[in-house]
């Protein structure tokens, strides 16, 4: 069984364990500096999601496949951190509500 398929070049997979191993660097840098709060864990997070996000295009070889798979991938992810960040965003707003309040 001799099927025509796709490999992509060993360079690509080399540029990529590049870009990843730059964004682990990045990443050791914010505990490194000692970086705390709402920064921190925002760049942790940001460099976390950037890593998953090269890893299941190209490792997992989402890159190459249809727009459907893509948006089966996709969709269901943004649907599930925009209510997270909503919520961050109201929690912080309640938190400095209630030191301003029981601070007086």
């Amino acid at each position: 069984m001799s099927a025509a398929t796709h490999q992509p070049p060993i360079s690509l997979f080399l540029k990529v364990w590049g870009l990843l191993f730059v964004l682990s660097f990045f990443s050791y840098l914010v505990e490194y500096y000692g970086m705390e709060g709402a920064w921190r864990w925002s760049l942790v997070l940001l460099f976390m999601v950037l890593k998953a996000a090269v890893i299941l295009a190209v490792f997992m070889h989402v890159w190459w496949e249809r727009l459907s798979l893509w948006l089966s991938l996709g969709l269901p992810t943004l649907l599930l951190i925009t209510p997270v960040v909503i919520l961050a965003i109201e929690g912080g707003y309640i938190s400095g509500l209630r030191l301003e309040f029981f601070t007086r």
